[in-house]
């Protein structure tokens, strides 16, 4: 039977432009899995993320980690933020400009560990950045530095706030790996937010979807989406680069693609636009890809 490290039942009013919403979740995480909280922009993913933290102080309810009471209203126990043992990777990085990649896995830590720090910059390839402020860095070494300083203090959670959302599609896929590799490696028990279906597959032990303030469905990927997402159809996401006539010129990850369309269906649409792509997947023509192609598409150094 798998240990919980977390027990949490909390009940929070988000306050949007249109309507209140009551979060109200209650869930148990095993120790060191891999947990994705999926699900529309609003529905309260990122806001539960901060209420473990500590950022955010729910209207009631109670969350233990481990033996320890991290917040209980009834008690009147609320532990700071800086006393719960978590790595935060928020959307935004939050890095230092002031500080070098090193001095940030340095800085990071209660006590400094050299060895551990040398791991850290060996499993996100950053040796070779060590001296290298964040305006010298790509998007992709900054997430790398983000979650490499998140795990410095060795915390028992990793909290990941969708934490690849604006990173290009070859650059998430190596990061991806590595994240998966990190969770690994160093044992912490890692809570995702995610509404990239993907990413969820590709990273998660378990999954929680939060619709309507409550979690909707839970188990793993697999169980969660092929039961209500089994489908003949492939639909991929495009952007308008040109019109001519009725052809399209679409840049579809990266790759660009003429598309024959009808007057009907062109005549909303207009250069930049984005697009979604519905085809038939009946007759498909499938190749398996060579060791060198999987490595250009899943693997390189940035």
């Amino acid at each position: 039977m798998e240990e919980i490290l977390i027990e949490l039942h909390v009940r929070k009013t988000i306050h949007t432009t249109n309507v209140d919403e009551i979060l109200d979740i209650n869930i148990k995480i095993p120790k060191y899995g891999f947990v994705t909280f999926f699900g529309k922009s609003g529905v309260g993913k990122t806001t539960l993320l901060k209420i473990i933290a500590g950022l955010t102080k729910p209207d009631s309810g109670y969350i233990k980690v481990g033996n320890e009471i991290w917040f209980d209203s009834t008690k009147k126990i609320n532990i700071k933020p800086q006393q719960r043992n978590i790595g935060f990777v928020f959307q935004d990085y939050a890095l230092f400009p002031n500080m070098t990649v090193k001095e940030h896995l340095l800085y990071a830590q209660p006590q400094k560990e050299t060895k551990y720090v040398s791991e850290l910059l060996d499993v996100f390839h950053l040796k070779g950045l060590c001296q290298r402020k964040p305006d010298k860095l790509s998007g992709g070494q900054q997430q790398r530095l983000a979650v490499a300083r998140a795990l410095a203090r060795k915390p028992q959670i990793l909290l990941l706030d969708e934490p690849l959302s604006a990173l290009d599609s070859e650059t998430r896929q190596l990061l991806q790996y590595e994240i998966i590799q990190a969770h690994k490696n160093f044992h912490a028990t890692t809570l995702l937010v995610s509404h990239d279906v993907n990413e969820v597959f590709k990273l998660s032990d378990f999954v929680y979807v939060i619709e309507n303030g409550k979690i909707q469905k839970q188990g793993n990927p697999d169980d969660v989406f092929n039961s209500t997402r089994l489908t003949t159809n492939i639909q991929l996401e495009g952007q308008i680069l040109n019109i001519e006539k009725n052809v399209l010129i679409v840049s579809i990850n990266n790759t660009v693609t003429e598309i024959i369309t009808t007057e009907e269906e062109i005549s909303n649409l207009k250069v930049n636009d984005k697009i979604l792509i519905t085809v038939k997947a009946t007759n498909p023509v499938i190749r398996k890809l060579t060791d060198i192609e999987i490595s250009k598409v899943t693997y390189f150094p940035m």
